[in-house]
């Protein structure tokens, strides 16, 4: 794989005052792979409040004449067992030895992690892409990575008001607390998380610091917790994601499930968006999602409006830690 720049390009460490302009560059990427803007600011802003990101070892810039941002990647690790990247070069400097010299950056920086790994951990080095950006993933499958799974973008249009959730007999529906609340709604995402693929256990710290303190646009009236009794059933965390309203975890513990709860949190959300005059709501799935989350969303009235693509390299082999398929 080549890593030769043209001679006019230079790479250097990202500066925080450069946000506006690679996420700029970011969305003029998605309109070239998927038709429009995908890359919010405040994510990106999210992203470099992360106490474990240090753009000087974790992220590079590519720069062309005029200080223009041509290129951007960064790397991450979660429990050193899944290391994710992204790397993005701009449709117009496509095809020049840009998204090569990032990707061999990624790959160098990854590799630092893999000590850090239980001995025992299988380790992988994944990303996404557009499914349209066909450099991009001609690029990735040369580096030998492989696409092994697939991710929808889905959406709901909010013409009118959506029809009234139908609750589960016995099921309230109170308001989030953080102070109250954080700690149960984290543990039951996390055990309704247990049967999604390629989930690993995190730590309440990371996750509210992620969810919450990190996040410009948290807004809590938008997290709607479920309760059977005194036991929390499920929850709807919703959030903004440039002009539309996302359900950014939908989360059902077990003994919920096929009750109708996850269609009843999401109308409910549909209809909290709906009168703050917010007409689209969106999220993201699996694709291929064990508990069959896709065909909620569908009977709900949501399509697919984004398709990306995973690839993944192992970087050494071992005891695969993430969930892969249900457990009985």
């Amino acid at each position: 794989m080549t890593t030769i720049l043209p001679a006019d390009v230079t790479i250097r460490v990202p500066r925080k005052e450069e946000l506006e302009a690679i996420c700029e560059m970011l969305n003029a990427c998605d309109l070239a792979d998927c038709g429009m803007p995908d890359s919010p600011l405040e994510q990106l802003r999210a992203d470099w409040l992360d106490e474990k990101f240090h753009p000087e070892t974790d992220a590079r810039l590519a720069v062309a004449p005029g200080e223009r941002i041509v290129g951007y990647a960064t790397v991450g690790r979660y429990k050193n067992v899944h290391v994710r990247f992204e790397a993005r070069v701009h449709p117009d400097y496509r095809g020049r030895g840009i998204g090569s010299h990032l990707l061999a950056f990624v790959e160098r920086r990854a590799q630092d992690f893999v000590p850090l790994a239980p001995p025992e951990a299988r380790v992988a080095l994944s990303t996404w892409c557009h499914s349209g950006n066909t450099s991009g993933k001609q690029l990735l499958e040369a580096a030998d990575f492989t696409c092994n799974r697939h991710t929808w973008a889905m959406a709901i249009d909010l013409p009118d008001e959506p029809p009234q959730p139908e609750w589960p007999a016995g099921i309230t529906l109170r308001p989030f607390v953080p102070e109250r609340d954080a700690r149960a709604v984290f543990e039951a995402v996390e055990e309704a998380f247990e049967d999604h693929w390629g989930h690993l256990p995190s730590a309440f710290e990371d996750w509210y610091q992620r969810r919450t303190i990190n996040n410009e646009r948290f807004d809590p009236s938008l997290w709607f917790v479920a309760l059977d009794g005194d036991q929390i059933a499920g929850v709807s965390l919703c959030d903004y994601y440039l002009d539309a309203g996302i359900v950014d975890t939908l989360a059902v513990r077990r003994p919920w499930r096929r009750l109708g709860l996850g269609l009843a949190l999401l109308r409910h959300s549909f209809g909290e968006y709906y009168r703050r005059g917010m007409h689209k709501v969106v999220l993201g799935v699996d694709s291929q999602n064990l508990t069959g989350a896709t065909r909620l969303y569908e009977r709900a009235g949501m399509y697919i409006e984004l398709s990306y693509d995973t690839y993944e390299k192992e970087l050494r082999p071992g005891i695969e830690l993430s969930t892969q398929a249900l457990e009985a």
